[in-house]
């Protein structure tokens, strides 16, 4: 049985996690070969108690058909009488989570498909709040994210702000078999990502440089891929021998260091994504697999999101594996071969350690505008941040390293000799006298009364609409114990403009194809972080002031179409962006 979750549990007040039953990483992955079983496996995901769809306090099942117009009645129970934690899939006496029987009858039951993709959203979530060491809201202000599985008869899955609603389309393949995009761990985690940062960095959504839509699906891949390390057994079971993580003897399992080279981990199945989907689409291939593609394949850029967005999934794909390469190869042998566990176990520490760094980079981020370079940037300083000293597996060098390589580099006006963003050095000294230090962590109008106060050295503009997005504390635990404690001070900057206006406003001359009657709009904004004194340590920002960023952005949106409207944006992104890249 591949399994997380422990045996012996205590009552389920005082549990933190229940287990549930998925399917790991990908229905398309078979353990021992094409010809092999699915793998599923049972998982710990938070424990709260369920109603029925399932419906937690965050996650919201609505199993609704539109193509049909048909409604999936869930029909499991998830608490026994005694009110302990049920997984209704779990395998049943005789069965197994191999069973070629059982897994038919979880494939063909759509409450098994709401479970899975409820499990899996909130195995996401968890990532991101045990990273940033906070709850996590969502971007449109209620508490519980909708699910739709079975939502419509069409090759796509997309996240839709609006509706609050992960929504999850089914198709038939060439053969007529049935696939369900919910089914896919990878998918499931790609499109929660896209909830989860809309909700921590919502302008991120808006029209603007190629590198921001591209990060959004990027970043969502990584998650996608590192997040399945955390299930070891199946792990084992993909790259091991005979696909066991231990043996029930008491024996070390042993996989041969031909399954370790640099190439194999590079094309080992945890480094695709939607192998399933891809298939039954082009019967060849996952639909990516961004750590194969080298610099070359970035040139020229295609402009789409999701092939611009590999480049940041190659970077930390090729950093994983050259670390994680480098780490077996420091353990021992066993003749030519390698302790299964121990290599499984490195891979999962390796992985949950960049995702980690990637997902608390993000509060080193400015707001609107992003490129990679900045994004890099807010990983590799939040990570110094964190844990000063490196020097044992030297993440930061690699990761540095392996963006230069890929022409990726942190702003070199803005960063020190490390690609770290350089600490808040105002020309003038900051006013505190009329600010609240314990208000400002509090309350979004004290916190603009102090960003007021010092407009000119924040670039705050006297002529937009200014709002303070979001305040969060946040306490990071460093590998020497030793907390930091910082707050995370969120705003942003708009402007509603004519193309004549541009240079009174934006401070530079219009693109010479935009017309002066042409509307748009403009962001600015930036991230305050404050020391557990109350001081800003860093101010990272894209002020509307930002000459050359923000005349790039208005030449990108006129050459796409969406400055004036030829090409359609706005709540629909994610599901026209997904349509068009099925479509090529």
């Amino acid at each position: 049985m591949v399994t997380e979750a422990s045996k012996a549990r205590p009552p389920m007040a005082a549990m933190p996690f229940r287990p549930l039953t998925i399917i790991a990483k990908d229905p398309g992955l078979r353990i021992g070969g094409k010809n092999g079983p699915m793998a599923f496996a049972q998982v710990d995901v938070a424990a709260e108690k369920l109603a029925k769809g399932p419906i937690g306090y965050r996650i919201k099942v609505v199993d609704y058909n539109a193509t049909d117009r048909v409604t999936y009645q869930d029909m499991q129970e998830y608490e026994d009488a005694k009110g302990q934690p049920v997984d209704p899939f779990a395998p049943r006496p005789g069965e197994s989570f191999e069973d070629s029987k059982y897994q038919a009858r979880l494939i063909g039951d759509p409450n098994f498909h709401a479970q899975n993709a409820y499990a899996i959203a909130m195995r996401t979530l968890w990532q991101f709040e045990h990273a940033l060491g906070r709850r996590v809201r969502w971007s449109f202000g209620g508490h519980q994210l909708h699910i739709a599985p079975h939502a419509f008869a069409q090759a796509n899955a997309f996240y839709s702000e609006p509706d609050r609603t992960l929504m999850f389309g089914y198709f038939r393949n060439a053969k007529g078999e049935a696939i369900y995009t919910s089914l896919s761990h990878d998918i499931v985690a790609h499109e929660t990502t896209h909830a989860l940062l809309d909700g921590l960095r919502t302008h991120f959504t808006e029209p603007s440089l190629p590198d921001q839509a591209a990060l959004h699906e990027g970043f969502a891949d990584i998650v996608a891929l590192f997040s399945v390390f955390s299930i070891k057994q199946v792990v084992a079971a993909a790259i091991g021998e005979d696909g066991t993580y231990a043996k029930e003897d008491g024996r070390v399992a042993l996989v041969k260091a031909s399954k370790l080279s640099l190439e194999a981990l590079q094309k080992s199945v945890f480094m695709g994504i939607g192998a399933q989907f891809g298939r039954a689409l082009n019967d060849a291939s996952e639909l990516r697999r961004s750590v194969l593609r080298t610099p070359k394949d970035f040139i020229p850029d295609t402009g789409d999101e999701h092939d611009r967005g590999e480049l940041i999934v190659a970077i930390l794909t090729q950093t994983f594996v050259t670390l994680w390469h480098k780490r077996i190869g420091a353990l021992g042998k066993f003749g030519r071969k390698y302790n299964l566990g121990m290599v499984v176990d490195e891979g999962a520490k390796l992985a949950q350690q960049l995702l980690t760094m990637c997902i608390r980079g993000l509060d080193y981020c400015p707001p609107t505008d992003i490129d990679f370079g900045q994004f890099l940037a807010g990983v590799l300083t939040c990570d110094r941040e964190v844990a000063p000293d490196d020097s044992q597996f030297n993440y930061r060098e690699v990761l540095r390293d392996t963006a230069a390589g890929y022409g990726v580099h942190p702003p070199a006006d803005q960063c020190d000799d490390e690609g770290c963003w350089k600490q808040f050095a105002p020309k003038e000294p900051l006013s505190y006298m009329r600010s609240n230090f314990a208000a400002m962590t509090q309350s979004k109008d004290e916190l603009f009364r102090f960003l007021w106060e010092n407009r000119d050295e924040f670039h705050i503009s006297t002529r937009a609409f200014s709002k303070v997005l979001s305040i969060d504390a946040a306490h990071r635990t460093g590998p020497d114990g030793i907390n930091l404690c910082e707050t995370i001070c969120q705003y942003s900057q708009r402007v509603d403009l004519y193309g004549a206006e541009t240079k009174s406003v934006l401070g530079f001359d219009r693109p010479t194809d935009m017309s002066s009657k042409t509307a748009y709009t403009s962001f600015g904004g930036g991230v305050l972080i404050l020391d557990q004194y109350g001081q800003v340590k860093y101010h990272i920002c894209n002020p509307l002031d930002g000459g050359q960023r923000q005349f790039d952005r208005l030449v990108h949106l006129s050459d796409t179409g969406e400055l004036d409207g030829r090409k359609r944006i706005g709540a629909m992104r994610f599901a026209l962006c997904h349509m068009d890249r099925m479509g090529a």
